[in-house]
């Protein structure tokens, strides 16, 4: 595992712009897509690494994960299946910083990628974000019906700490619910019909 450490205030202020590496490899289950990245996690270069994000205890209680890993420990995700990309690559100090132009920009860059890598379904995590990139003013949370480059969608809420609208139990729940779909259409069967 890495190392985990603390940044300090000078090493956020310089994460403004810094991209996170994505954790994709072909073939998920589940490719989560966050909005972008955070100062906190520009600056050590993990996703959702702020302390207080939810991503990482809803991982857990939807059971993606048999513990709750810390962000210095996601490439344990791959081999569960699972992967973590954003829509836009800079880090900000909000995501209210994003205009609408680079969310729709990422949304070209993200079709490419999903194009390459054929994840199974690509998890938005932020409902906001995804509205205004792909154009879907009336998206609601869950399953999608329209597809991503072959890849089935689903969005869930972003899981900041500023969100207040929803609680952890509601991140597991909705979580769980992306989980089961994603194990379902994991099996020959199903995974069929997407081809």
């Amino acid at each position: 595992m890495a190392k985990v450490w603390k940044p300090t205030k000078q090493q956020l202020a310089q994460a403004r712009g810094k991209k996170v590496s994505d954790l994709i490899r072909p073939g998920l289950k589940v490719l989560f897509c966050g909005i972008n990245p955070g100062l906190y996690s520009g600056a050590v270069g993990h996703h959702f690494a702020r302390p207080g994000n939810r991503f990482w205890p809803a991982m857990h209680a939807a059971g993606f994960s048999d513990r709750i890993l810390s962000p210095f420990e996601e490439r344990e995700l791959l081999d569960r299946g699972w992967g973590i990309t954003n829509l836009v690559e800079r880090a900000s100090g909000s995501a209210r910083e994003l205009t609408d132009r680079e969310l729709i920009a990422g949304a070209r860059r993200l079709k490419r990628k999903v194009r390459r890598y054929h994840p199974a379904i690509v998890a938005f995590v932020g409902i906001t974000a995804y509205r205004k990139a792909f154009g879907r003013a009336k998206a609601a949370l869950g399953w999608q019906p329209e597809r991503l480059a072959g890849s089935a969608v689903w969005i869930l809420p972003n899981p900041s700490g500023l969100n207040a609208h929803f609680q952890v139990a509601d991140f597991a729940r909705m979580f769980k619910e992306l989980r089961l779909a994603a194990e379902a259409d994991a099996r020959p069967a199903t995974r069929k019909r997407h081809r």
